[in-house]
């Protein structure tokens, strides 16, 4: 057992889903990758923000996701780096997702990568577009709280 079984780490993330999408739930997939893929994930070679995922026939599958190729893999006949990677979940979880992200204006979006107990997972979010008007309304309240924390801090140093 080592030191770190259980924990988690992240490897890539997607900023832009939480400022596109309202995210309205979670689930947690495997990925289906090569001995090299894994290694370049470990790295942190990593990209999602333009990835997105299709259900078809019973199978959820990850589209768009770049994995740069491992420099001490195989040089002479390297794997596409954004080739599409099936992902693993329970029948009943891809039935539900299929479901959901046929009303209108449901999306299927990657959230982000992460190691937990050796095995690499992709979260995914059932997210709800944003309007433009629903951004410039999260933008404010960012803002605003940014704003809130540091007069606390201030506060806090003239308090001293």
């Amino acid at each position: 057992m080592g030191k770190n079984d259980g924990q988690s780490k992240v490897l890539a993330q997607n900023k832009k889903a939480s400022h596109d999408y309202f995210i309205e739930d979670t689930y947690e997939a495997g990925m289906v990758l090569t001995g090299t893929e894994i290694k370049s994930l470990r790295n942190g070679r990593a990209n999602i923000g333009d990835a997105f995922a299709t259900i078809r026939n019973g199978e959820i599958h990850i589209h768009n996701m770049h994995i740069s190729p491992f420099e001490q893999g195989n040089r002479h006949n390297p794997l596409d780096p954004t080739r599409t990677r099936k992902l693993l979940l329970h029948k009943s979880q891809i039935h539900k997702l299929l479901g959901l992200s046929k009303q209108e204006g449901y999306s299927i979006v990657p959230l982000k990568i992460y190691v937990r107990n050796g095995y690499a997972k992709l979260l995914l979010g059932l997210g709800k577009g944003k309007k433009q008007y629903d951004k410039r309304e999260s933008a404010a309240k960012r803002d605003a709280q940014r704003d809130i924390q540091r007069a606390m801090r201030e506060k806090q140093k003239v308090a001293r």
